[in-house]
C-alpha cells in the first residue's frame, strides 16, 4: 500500500530523488517504514487491519483447483492482501489529500475555539466510551494536525502527543505546550462501566463533568502528557518529574480535590431525586451487581451443554477426526504444518486411525504424545474447520455426545455449570432392547454401503439408511428433538428409551446450505413415530449432483449390546427396520 502511494508521489513529481518537492504541503509526506508516503498517521495502519481482517474471514477457507491447493485457505490471505493494497494505495493516493485538508482545517478550528473546544472535546470522548468509539475519536487529535502543529528544534511536529513527547525531549523546552496538552488531560473511564450499567443517567452526569475538567485543566495550563491512561504513572513520569515549571502539575492537587467534592455532591443528589437503584439502595429482596458470564449460563441455559444453544453448523468430518483422538477431554493442541494435521494429546493410545482414515487421511503418524494426520495441501482447510468445531464443543454449542460415543456430560467442568436434567446412561449399560421403525418410504441400505466413508465406516456409531422413494423424512420413535441443523439437511433426536439418533438427509448435502429443505420441527420439541419432521425435492437435489441415501445412526452404539438391520428391501415409514438391544 505505501509503495503504491509512493509510486504515484514519485509519478506526479511530489518526490524527485528522495527529496519531497516544495510545492508539496508541510507534513503532508513523511517517511514510515522507511518508504516515504502521505501522512496518515495511525490511518494507515487502521485501513490496512481492516482489509487484512476483512479478506481473512473471506479467504482463510477458500478451496482452488488441486494444482493451486497448496496456496487455498490461510495461505491465500497474504496473497489476497497484497492484491488489496495495492488497490487500496491507489485510492487513498486520490482520496487522502482532500481528507488531509480537512483534518487540517478541522484542527484550526478546535484550536480556534479555545476553551470551549476543549469542553467540547471532552464531553464527547467521554460520551463515545459506551460505543467503545472514543479511541478513534481522540487518536487523530494526538497523532496528526488536528491536534495541531509546533514546530520543535526546526522540525514541524503534528498531534497532540507528538507536541508532547518531543518538548519532553527537546532541551530547549521551558513550559509544555498547553494548546497540545488540552488533548491529553483529563478524567479516564476505570470505574465509569460500574455506574454506567447500574445508574446509567449518572453516566450523562459525568460526561458534562469530564468535559469541564479538560477545560479546567486548559485554564489552569496544566500541561501533563500522558502514554494512554492518564493513572498515577503517567502523572509522575510526564507531570511530577518533568518539574512543576514544565507541566505545572501542582494546579492537579486543588482540581483533585474540588472534583472529589463535586462529584460526590452532585451524584448524591441525582441518586436521591432520580431514585436510582445504586448498590445498597435495591428494593427488598433485590441485588444489584453486574451478572458474569457463568451467572448469565446458569440463569439462560445459553452455552451450557444441554441447555439453549443457538444453531450452529455441524461439521461431520471434524467430529469424526475428533472422535478419532478420543474426544475433546483428550485433545491438548491444534496446528498444521504444510500437508499434516499436528495434535497433541494427552493419551495417544485413544487414537483410533482407521476412523482419522475414514475422514479422508492418507496416513496417520503417532509420535509420543503427538500426532500427524496427513490430508495434503488443503490441511489449512481442515485446520480451520476443525478449530471451530472445537471451539464449539467447548462453548457447549455442540453436545459431544451427539458424535460421542460417550455419556453426556458438561462442556465445561465448573461449580457453576449444570448438568442435563435428563438422566443418560453411562458408555457400556445395557439399554432396553426395542425396534426403531423406518424413517421414510424407500429401500433399505446397509450402512457400509452408503456412499461416505464417515458413515460406511461406522466412525459416528451403527445404523441403517434408506433410498428414498419419497422425499419425506419422519420420527422414527417417539422422543425430543435435540438439534436442527442450520442448513435443514440433518435432524439429532433422543428417544424416550435413550437412543441418541442423527438422521442425515442424503450424502454431502450440508454444501446445498438448506436449499430444497423444509424442517417441520424445532429444538426441544417432543414428536411421535410417524410424525412428518422434514419435507425435501429429491429431483433438485439428485439435479445437483447429491445421492439422496438417508442414513439413520445410533450415536450412542456402545450403549448397546448390538445394533442390527432387521429388514431389507423396499419399506414403508414406520415397518421396523433397526434393532437395538
Amino acid at each position: 500500500m505505501l509503495m503504491t502511494i509512493n509510486s504515484f508521489l514519485v509519478l506526479d513529481g511530489s518526490i524527485v530523488d528522495g527529496v519531497v518537492s516544495e510545492t508539496v504541503k508541510e507534513g503532508a509526506v513523511t517517511s514510515m517504514l522507511g518508504i516515504q508516503t502521505l501522512q496518515m498517521g495511525v490511518f494507515g495502519g487502521i485501513v490496512a487491519g481492516l482489509f487484512a481482517a476483512m479478506l481473512c474471514n473471506r479467504f482463510y477457507k477458500i478451496q482452488l483447483p488441486t494444482a493451486l491447493s497448496f496456496f487455498a485457505g490461510t495461505r491465500f490471505v497474504p496473497i489476497a492482501s497484497m492484491a488489496c493494497a495495492i488497490l487500496t494505495g491507489a485510492v487513498l493516493y486520490v482520496v487522502w489529500p482532500v481528507i488531509q485538508n480537512g483534518i487540517f482545517a478541522l484542527g484550526a478550528l478546535v484550536q480556534a475555539s479555545g476553551y470551549f473546544g476543549t469542553f467540547v472535546y471532552g464531553c464527547i470522548e467521554r460520551a463515545l466510551i459506551p460505543f467503545g468509539l472514543h479511541h478513534i475519536f481522540y487518536l487523530p487529535f494526538w497523532q496528526t494536525g488536528v491536534g495541531g502543529a509546533a514546530l520543535i528544534d526546526g522540525v514541524t511536529v503534528m498531534g497532540a502527543q507528538n507536541i508532547f513527547f518531543a518538548e519532553l525531549a527537546s532541551p530547549n523546552t521551558t513550559k509544555f505546550s498547553i494548546d497540545a496538552c488540552r488533548f491529553l488531560t483529563g478524567i479516564t473511564e476505570p470505574i465509569e462501566f460500574t455506574f454506567l450499567f447500574l445508574a446509567p443517567a449518572l453516566f450523562g452526569v459525568h460526561v458534562v463533568l469530564a468535559g469541564l475538567a479538560f477545560m479546567t485543566c486548559h485554564i489552569l495550563k496544566i500541561g501533563v502528557g500522558t502514554t494512554f491512561s492518564d493513572g498515577l504513572i503517567d502523572l509522575i513520569l510526564y507531570g511530577v518529574l518533568p518539574g512543576q515549571s514544565k507541566s505545572n502539575w501542582m494546579m492537579l492537587i486543588p482540581v483533585l480535590i474540588v472534583y472529589f467534592i463535586l462529584y460526590f455532591v452532585l451524584f448524591r443528589f441525582f441518586i436521591l431525586k432520580w431514585d436510582l437503584k445504586t448498590p445498597g439502595r435495591e428494593a427488598e429482596g433485590e441485588t444489584a451487581h453486574l451478572v458474569s458470564k457463568d451467572e448469565y449460563r446458569k440463569a439462560t441455559g445459553v452455552g451450557v451443554a444441554g441447555g439453549k444453544t443457538a444453531d450452529v453448523k455441524f461439521d461431520e468430518k471434524s467430529a469424526a477426526i475428533l472422535k478419532g483422538v478420543g474426544g475433546i477431554g483428550n485433545l491438548v493442541d491444534i496446528d498444521c504444518c504444510a500437508t499434516r494435521l499436528r495434535l497433541t494429546l494427552a493419551d495417544s493410545r485413544k487414537v483410533n486411525q482407521a476412523i482419522l482414515k475414514s475422514t479422508g487421511a492418507s496416513g496417520v503418524v503417532v509420535k509420543g504424545a503427538g500426532i500427524q494426520v496427513i490430508y495434503g495441501p488443503s490441511v489449512t482447510i481442515v485446520k480451520s474447520n476443525f478449530e471451530e468445531f472445537v471451539d464449539q464443543v467447548r462453548s457447549g454449542a455442540i453436545s459431544e455426545a451427539s458424535f460421542l460415543d460417550t455419556e453426556k456430560v458438561p462442556a465445561a467442568e465448573s461449580p457453576e455449570t449444570e448438568s442435563p436434567t435428563a438422566e443418560t446412561p453411562a458408555s457400556g449399560e445395557i439399554m432396553k432392547s426395542y425396534v426403531l421403525s423406518a424413517h421414510m418410504n424407500g429401500r433399505v441400505v446397509p450402512l457400509s454401503e452408503v456412499q461416505d466413508e464417515a458413515f460406511a465406516s461406522g466412525a459416528l456409531g451403527d445404523g441403517v439408511a434408506i433410498e428414498p422413494s419419497e422425499g419425506k423424512l419422519f420420527a422414527p420413535a417417539d422422543g425430543v428433538i435435540e438439534t436442527v441443523f442450520d442448513t435443514k439437511h440433518a435432524v439429532g433426536m433422543t428417544t424416550d428409551e435413550g437412543t441418541e439418533l442423527l438422521l442425515h438427509i442424503g450424502i454431502d448435502t450440508v454444501k446445498l446450505g438448506g436449499k430444497h429443505f423444509e424442517s417441520h420441527i424445532i429444538p426441544e420439541q417432543t414428536v411421535r413415530k410417524g410424525d412428518l419432521m422434514v419435507s425435501f425435492d429429491m429431483e433438485a437435489i439428485k439435479a445437483e449432483g447429491y445421492p439422496c441415501t438417508t442414513p439413520m445412526i445410533v450415536c450412542n452404539t456402545d450403549d448397546y449390546e448390538a445394533v442390527e438391520t432387521v429388514a431389507g428391501g423396499a419399506i414403508k415409514a414406520g415397518q421396523d427396520v433397526l434393532s437395538v438391544h
